[in-house]
């Protein structure tokens, strides 16, 4: 059982930056994988950053060059850094895990970003 724990969403103006953070109660050298989605109203969840257990990273094309997925080992946190951000970013961003041999998903309870224009 993996809980995960997000923080650091809020409204933000279009041009502005926001960090992200993960906080997950178990280490995430014992997880598979760990991202970032999003979901805007009306709209289907997305992925948007990944981050590997050897560390390697992933981003969608949607925020390639403006956000960036990092961890902390030692907190066992995952955070997303949002540079640039558009009115079209704002959405519920949702942590996830990948944890196991059956690669079981875990979800963050989500936190809300909005952009204004």
């Amino acid at each position: 059982q993996v809980l995960l724990v997000e923080s650091g969403g809020g409204l933000v103006q279009a041009g502005g930056s926001l960090r992200l953070s993960c906080a997950s109660s178990v280490s995430i050298f014992s997880i598979n994988a760990m991202g970032w989605y999003r979901q805007a109203p009306g709209k289907q969840r997305e992925l948007i950053a990944t981050i590997s257990r050897g560390g390697n990273t992933t981003y969608a094309d949607s925020v390639k060059g403006r956000f960036s997925i990092s961890r902390d080992t030692a907190k066992n946190t995952v955070c997303l850094q949002m540079n640039s951000l558009k009115p079209e970013d704002t959405a519920v961003y949702y942590c996830n895990a990948v944890l196991g041999s059956f690669f079981r998903d875990y979800w963050g309870q989500g936190t809300l970003v909005t952009v204004s224009s």
